[in-house]
């Protein structure tokens, strides 16, 4: 098989035939062999790789390369004839003889051969050529230690594998196995097989040696993302991607229609919220009332329970993580808990002579936290004991409360122009500061966003992982005497939504561009909420005592032709 003993050049024992080798990808365990001339091994370029003919209408892509990959895919979707044939008619091999001769010698075990062929194939980069030896040569050790050839093991190690002088913390681990042999230990790593070693030296290798795997499916899958990623309205799911036309979505993905006129409240509604399962909404307002309602299969939305009990107006509510119970904060006054399947009130939490002005909860459901009317921060258990509180200034009257999903940042307007990200546990303070007075602000789902809304009628959106960085802002709703609040929604959470005192709804694509302009309101539009689970529903809460449920725009939507001029436009169906 090869071994050390053998020192016949490799070289003298090998007899090609009149074609090309073919591939692993074949999926054959051998590599059939054909004939040429032992002038074959030494390194060259292939013959036809000189040839710049292109193809395409940009004239970018080498015929070349397009050939080799069209056929590397066609042996990967397991049509052997059919890539055997595209080599043949082309006159362009997937491979080099050298290249198919070395994967054989892989294939059939003949360890020493594959080391010297591989010194052959022109590598450059001898790091590359040291670190393919290594995995050759460790399949070798591994292959005779499993054969309980441990002498001729110990003799790779130390004779092939050590001078490499490279992975010693590795050569030391495979050192270990030859004293697990003798003792029969379960510990032993066994050998991995020779088409996962070349799956790996196909990694390893330059991809002008041997072309990565699904080289072919990874270009269309990446072109596809640059036409989803350049689509500012895409908002369907990527399965409705077709390679058949270019991609570009209508408008009629964007929730634009007024379905339904929620009525139920009796003064202006302030904030409201979907369920993180989208199955659930809740509102509150200065009706000193909380409603819970319902979302039906079909996206209709029915009142469940009305929750009475605040002496104050509702400032703001907060789902717990897995949607049973809902936090309502009334203006200054008590938190209360409630059982979102009953509508009970489970738990009143308060500071004897101070007002609680905001609430959320810990990511695992166990715990509260509040902003406090003296500027403070504090956490209870869910029974009504207090475990923490951070004095000073950490937070306004007036704000916004959240922390990220694992449990570690605490964030909240400390000053009217700053936000406080405050981390608990490493006790680390870090601060965004704007030029203009912040009304509100809301997390992005992974944690990796901040959407600050500011007095001068700006939205800004803040990376706040790592050093904080403004990086992007949105203009154009109208904003001068109340809170008006934003929101992250659609597929992927790749649009902006914020209410408006001008009684609209404004929709932004992430980057900027400002894409919908919503009517229907009658008064100030205070809040807006888009649901997590069904990108195609968006809430809004007025000072009209309304609330509005958005879905797309059915008119739109029936389209005589659903592809035109090769554009592909999504149908939006949920």
């Amino acid at each position: 098989m090869g071994g050390v003993e053998d020192e016949e050049p490799a070289t003298k024992r090998m007899k090609l035939s009149s074609e090309e080798l073919r591939v692993l990808s074949n999926g054959s365990s051998r590599i059939e062999p054909v004939s040429g001339s032992s002038s074959d091994l030494m390194a060259r370029p292939l013959s036809s790789e000189d040839d710049e003919e292109v193809v395409g209408s940009k004239g970018v892509i080498k015929r070349v390369e397009f050939v080799r990959i069209i056929a590397k895919a066609l042996y990967s979707l397991g049509y052997k004839n059919s890539g055997a044939h595209l080599e043949q008619e082309s006159g362009i091999p997937l491979h080099s003889s050298v290249v198919n001769l070395f994967m054989q010698q892989i294939l059939d075990g003949n360890w020493d051969e594959s080391v010297a062929i591989l010194n052959k194939i022109g590598l450059l980069d001898e790091h590359i050529v040291k670190s393919a030896s290594f995995l050759i040569l460790e399949q070798k050790f591994l292959e005779l230690l499993n054969a309980e050839k441990v002498m001729d093991a110990l003799k790779t190690l130390r004779t092939e594998i050590s001078p490499l002088h490279i992975n010693n913390a590795r050569v030391h681990e495979l050192s270990s196995q030859c004293v697990l042999v003798g003792s029969h230990s379960q510990d032993i790593v066994r050998t991995k097989s020779r088409s996962k070693l070349l799956e790996e030296l196909q990694k390893l290798l330059p991809a002008t040696v041997m072309i990565p795997e699904r080289r072919l499916e990874h270009l269309v899958e990446q072109a596809l993302l640059l036409q989803r990623d350049a689509c500012i309205f895409h908002n369907s799911l990527d399965k409705e991607m077709s390679l058949y036309t270019d991609h570009q979505c209508g408008r009629d993905q964007i929730p634009s229609r007024t379905l339904q006129t929620l009525d139920d409240h009796s003064d202006e509604v302030w904030f409201l919220q979907f369920s993180h399962n989208g199955k659930y909404l809740a509102s509150s307002s200065n009706d000193r009332s909380a409603i819970i309602w319902e979302v039906d299969v079909n996206g209709g939305v029915s009142l469940k329970y009305r929750l009475r009990g605040h002496q104050t107006s509702v400032s703001s509510v907060s789902w717990s993580p897995d949607d049973r119970e809902l936090l309502t904060c009334g203006v200054e006054e008590v938190i209360r808990r409630w059982d979102v399947s009953s509508g009970e009130c489970l738990h009143i939490y308060e500071k004897a002579g101070l007002g609680l002005v905001s609430c959320g909860w810990f990511p695992d459901g166990k715990w509260i936290f509040s902003g406090v009317s003296d500027k403070s921060i504090c956490m209870w258990q869910l029974d009504g004991r207090e475990m923490e509180c951070w004095k000073g200034q950490r937070t306004l009257r007036i704000s916004d409360l959240e922390i990220t999903s694992d449990g570690k940042q605490i964030i909240s307007m400390c000053r009217e122009s700053a936000i406080l990200l405050l981390d608990r546990e490493a006790k680390v303070e870090r601060f965004i500061e704007e030029d203009q007075t912040i009304t509100s602000f809301s997390l992005s789902r992974d944690n990796r966003f901040l959407l600050v809304c500011l007095l001068n009628q700006e939205i800004h959106l803040w990376n706040i992982e790592g050093d904080l960085k403004l990086v992007a802002k949105y203009k154009g709703h109208k904003r001068t005497r109340f809170v008006i609040r934003s929101c992250f929604g659609g597929l992927a959470q790749a649009f902006i939504a914020s209410g408006s005192e001008d009684s609209q709804v404004y929709i932004w694509h992430r980057a900027g561009e400002l894409i919908e302009v919503l009517p229907g309101h009658s008064g100030a539009v205070n809040c807006v909420s888009w649901n997590p689970v069904n990108p195609h529903m968006l809430a809004s809460a007025s000072d009209d005592r309304s609330i509005r449920i958005w879905g797309l725009n059915e008119l739109n939507m029936k389209r005589k032709d659903a592809h035109s001029n090769g554009i592909h436009y999504c149908n939006g169906g949920t």
